[in-house]
């Protein structure tokens, strides 16, 4: 096997594959893709921001900025260089929406500095900030590891001119539940629940939230604490106790408690059955998960695309690709519309069994359906191809990603670099390095492990200056993991 080619990893991947530079500004229409090309294409910030602010070519609008922000989203940097442009020009205004997407990606880069100086921008334009807008905030400082930070954010709302009320308490409840930081959201609903207030859907949020982490009698305390203090639970409610109990494996409680449910009379909805189709499936009754499947129409409740998912993601662990395939062919018939899920749950059953040729087959007719691949999709795809051997196959779906127009993340980046010790050899070890470097610049900071393991592969590999180089770079860049160790 010849090693990896250097050469398939520029740093800065265009969204079409064809051609190196962009055409002229006068063949592209004002698309998302065709600026989002331009804005990864164009390395001199002079030229682009001219071109973006006095082109005739664009015209700028909500739609279409918010739309280049997504594109840009697995770019931070560039995504930000592009909004800041923007934020000059003389015919357009960033919306509050616009404002959101930089903010997050600020927040995701960890670039606290700018995060705040948009909130302040926010704030002067009388644009906001908004609940939403600190939901954000707070949801990213939570993911970073930093619950503590995002409640002092949160009690300091106000002092942004954005008052803090029951749906925003709620929202932070849900944020710190997500991230399985329970308990201190139930602490904290506990000591403020005073101050702002509780209804169904606090009570709702705490109790998933002990759900997700496998705790279900906490949940059912929440329960009949939420009764005894004159709350009616909702169909959300049941829903959210059912799901628990498949969590935690105990289908014969679920059974009871669905029953339950029907001796209440409740109006049983699509989520619970695709909550008893997924549950009872992915813990091997997959007969009974089929039974209920088929019938649910009987009693009234037509399944949707996400039921049909539930059933195909069944099929495809505990039964076989063949069959998810074929349920997947009758979802055509009846008129149901696969998404993105739909397909990376195909493509992902057919990889395991190791049919690639067909996977890649499920990609071109996902393409055909107006369901473009996806990161997820690409990263299915490198992985599985990685892990039998194929390496170079793996980058030639790296390479396409530009073509399908999505841009790598940061699994795209530890798939591909895991696969680059396999054999263990220097071309490859320095290909590593390069990816490292690429990883960095478009804003996903590595793990201490894997700076570590590139760093040590690039040392035993007789690449010492490769490895000094990064080290230097990045040392230079205040991006270094902690505790770094060479």
């Amino acid at each position: 096997m010849r090693p990896m080619q250097l050469q398939k990893l520029p740093l800065l991947r265009p969204f079409s594959t064809t051609t190196v530079k962009p055409p002229p500004l006068k063949s592209l229409p004002a698309t998302a893709t065709a600026v989002a090309n331009l804005v990864l294409t164009t390395e001199d910030p002079k030229a682009l921001s001219k071109t973006l602010l006095t082109s005739p070519d664009f015209t700028f609008s909500e739609p279409l900025v918010n739309q280049t922000l997504k594109l840009l989203w697995n770019h931070g940097p560039k995504a930000l260089q592009f909004f800041t442009i923007l934020d000059n020009h003389l015919h357009y205004a960033h919306s509050l929406s616009s404002f959101h997407h930089a903010i997050d990606i600020s927040a995701r880069l960890r670039d606290i500095t700018t995060l705040w100086i948009l909130v302040t921008r926010l704030r002067s334009r009388r644009l906001g900030p908004t609940p939403l807008t600190f939901a954000i905030i707070i949801e990213r400082y939570v993911l970073s590891g930093k619950p503590d930070k995002a409640v002092e954010i949160f009690l300091s709302m106000h002092k942004h001119g954005c008052q803090q009320d029951l749906n925003s308490f709620n929202t932070l409840l849900d944020i710190l539940c997500k991230s399985k930081r329970v308990e201190k959201a139930h602490n904290l609903f506990k000591l403020l629940r005073g101050k702002f207030g509780a209804d169904v859907v606090s009570y709702n949020v705490i109790a998933n939230g002990w759900c997700l982490i496998k705790r279900t009698p906490k949940a059912l305390e929440v329960l009949k604490e939420m009764v005894e203090r004159g709350f009616n639970p909702t169909l959300i409610t049941y829903n959210i106790i059912l799901k628990g109990y498949f969590r935690t494996g105990q289908t014969k409680e679920a059974w009871l408690f669905f029953k339950e449910m029907k001796k209440r009379s409740c109006e049983m909805d699509v989520v619970t059955y695709t909550t008893l189709v997924h549950g009872f499936g992915v813990l091997g009754e997959v007969s009974k998960a089929r039974r209920l499947f088929d019938e649910m129409v009987g009693e009234g409740v037509l399944p949707n695309t996400a039921t049909y998912n539930a059933m195909i993601q069944v099929l495809c662990k505990k039964d076989s690709v063949e069959n998810a395939i074929v349920l997947f062919e009758e979802m055509g018939r009846k008129g149901y519309v696969p998404n993105s899920v739909t397909y990376n749950l195909l493509i992902r059953g057919l990889c395991h069994a190791g049919e690639m040729d067909r996977a890649m087959k499920f990609v071109e007719l996902m393409k055909n359906d107006g369901c473009h691949p996806n990161v997820q999709t690409c990263n299915l795809l490198i992985k599985y191809y990685c892990e039998v051997g194929e390496i170079e196959k793996g980058l030639e779906v790296f390479d396409l990603m530009g073509s399908w127009r999505c841009l790598p993340n940061k699994d795209t980046y530890n798939i591909l670099i895991s696969s680059t010790f396999v054999r263990k050899k220097p071309e490859d070890l320095v290909a590593a390095g390069r990816l490292l470097i690429e990883m960095v610049d478009r804003g996903f900071l590595p793990t201490k492990f894997t700076f570590n393991r590139v760093m040590n592969g690039l040392l035993v590999t007789g690449n010492q200056a490769f490895a000094r180089e990064i080290l230097q770079l990045q040392s230079k860049r205040g991006l270094l993991p902690r505790h770094f160790r060479l």
